[in-house]
């Protein structure tokens, strides 16, 4: 068994809801951490009907493939099947986090939690089908496997906060026992331990009757799942010091008039380490505008960089004959990839895409020389700027140019790239 890291290194997830939001919208926001010199890609997949009986190929396992797929945007780690963080065409994000408890963390290999992450997004419509999609995956295939492009083990369980136009859903899991919450209004967030207490809108059907057999709730008290499945002071986590109760205050703060750039900020914010640096870093982020009215885009804005604080937000939007992001995508090793041998991770590839070099090479300029890395930061930000607007005046005018859409995220990161190559 793997043991739980002495310092818990995971992400945050953030969603606000009306009236939490400015105008009608359900904003959502994610960082991954993840080791600082790992690539994550953003990678598109179109929509796809496949035969019965096809085999899908999953980070470490083969599972069956459905009958249908939908249209998804990906931010992963460029060596696994799965991801950190995405969106699929009909508007539901989802992100994950990684959490530890009193159950033992599982070594062998099954389906990651980033892998059920993508699962939920390709197969289900709205937020609570991913719910069902993803839980009933977990009970057919467990999860478990190294969650780390290296020899040395890094194993957890998994929380996701999972997201629509309409709702917000928390899933937290311990092995394959499970539990839900349905958030409606306001704000919610998750980090990197159990969070979900006494409101309980799901649940696994046994998950406390296990409980019970494992003595940890006698069956008396009130059943407050992150207490009775983790160590957590459910009393104390919005006042304890610890991202969770950082990530809470921020979103708090800003109650009632969240944006996207709201989300930014407080994805950006280093002081909270939200915009975790060290080690294990913000390798990249997420930002997602979900309008309720279904005659509107969502808008999905990604890095595909480290550390937002110095990246671009880039806009995606679900239109058909999506150009392929050629240049947020990492190379492929085919049946080569140390990944896919056993025994796995021998070595470690070069997965570094053009995006990723370039913006590798700017973060050195921007340490080495200030007043030249203060204006790059100042061109990246009014680019960043520039999209924001644009994508606001598509929501206030209702005046969606697909075909200009179909190039929207891969043009920006074209733009972005030249600013970086003017000023190396």
């Amino acid at each position: 068994m793997a043991s739980r890291p002495t310092e818990p290194r995971s992400c945050d997830t953030f969603v606000a809801l009306p009236p939490a939001t400015a105008g009608s919208r359900v904003v959502f926001g994610k960082n991954s951490d993840r080791p600082c010199d790992e690539v994550q890609e953003i990678v598109y997949f179109p929509a796809a009907s496949h035969k019965a009986g096809d085999k899908l190929e999953c980070t470490y396992i083969e599972i069956e493939q459905a009958a249908k797929t939908y249209a998804v945007v990906l931010s992963r780690p460029s060596w696994i099947w799965g991801a950190e963080m995405g969106a699929n065409e009909h508007g539901v994000c989802i992100g994950n986090e990684a959490v530890w408890g009193r159950e033992e963390v599982c070594d062998n290999e099954a389906l990651l939690g980033m892998d059920l992450l993508r699962l939920g997004l390709e197969r289900a419509d709205t937020a609570e089908n991913a719910l069902t999609v993803m839980v009933d995956l977990l009970e057919k295939y467990g999860q478990g496997g190294n969650c780390m492009e290296s020899h040395m083990a890094f194993t957890y369980h998994n929380s996701f906060l999972i997201a629509d136009r309409k709702e917000a859903w928390v899933l937290e899991t311990s092995g394959k026992y499970w539990a839900a919450e349905k958030i409606e209004e306001g704000v919610r967030n998750i980090s990197n331990q159990l969070s979900i207490t006494t409101k309980i809108d799901r649940e696994h059907p046994k998950m406390r009757d296990y409980a019970k057999s494992k003595g940890w709730w006698e069956g008396e008290k009130e059943f407050d799942f992150a207490a009775v499945y983790s160590y957590v002071n459910t009393a104390r986590m919005t006042t304890s010091r610890g991202r969770y109760c950082e990530g809470y205050k921020l979103l708090n703060k800003h109650k009632g008039n969240i944006t996207s750039e709201t989300m930014m900020e407080i994805l950006r914010d280093k002081e909270s380490g939200i915009n975790m640096e060290g080690g294990f870093m913000t390798t990249g982020s997420m930002v997602s505008i979900l309008p309720q009215e279904p005659n509107l885009p969502c808008i999905h804005f990604f890095t595909g960089t480290p550390d937002p604080d110095r990246s671009v937000f880039k806009p995606f939007i679900f239109v058909p004959n999506i150009t392929q992001l050629l240049k947020t995508s990492s190379p492929t090793f085919g049946h080569d990839d140390p990944v896919k041998k056993k025994p796995r991770f021998l070595t470690k590839p070069d997965r570094r895409h053009e995006l990723y070099k370039q913006h590798e090479s700017a973060a050195v300029v921007m340490e080495t020389f200030k007043e030249k890395g203060k204006e790059m930061l100042e061109q990246i930000r009014k680019l960043e700027k520039e999209k924001i607007n644009k994508m606001e005046s598509i929501l206030q005018n209702q005046c969606l140019d697909v075909n200009q859409a179909v190039n929207l995220f891969s043009q920006c990161v074209e733009e972005e790239i030249n600013t970086y190559c003017l000023r190396v």
